[in-house]
């Protein structure tokens, strides 16, 4: 509707055309949905194509921020054992040096 293509708004619902299948439309299928107008179809395949950009440019920085986030996980984890192994040693040394003695 946003592309002033709201007549095709009826057909696409009559066969269940959702965001996900849209996606997956090409000229061929367009025509077959009733768009017999090839400017209406270049419009739609120029849209899907930017949407297709956008949702690939956001699964990027999606995977990208996981993996920061993966990473400082470990970074954390590495801390912890660190500290884990110092606060063992002293004890583990003065129980050394009283056996010693």
């Amino acid at each position: 509707m946003s592309l002033n293509l709201e007549q095709y708004v009826p057909e696409f619902s009559a066969q269940n055309i959702n965001g996900e299948h849209l996606l997956q439309l090409d000229g061929s299928k367009l025509k077959a949905l009733g768009m017999t107008s090839s400017q209406d179809r270049a419009i739609i395949k120029k849209k899907l194509k930017e949407m297709k950009a956008s949702l690939e440019k956001a699964r990027k920085a999606q995977e990208k921020m996981e993996k920061q986030r993966e990473k400082l996980r470990r970074k954390e984890q590495e801390q912890l054992q660190r500290k884990s192994r110092k606060a063992d040693k002293p004890s583990s040394d003065a129980t050394e040096g009283t056996h010693e003695q």
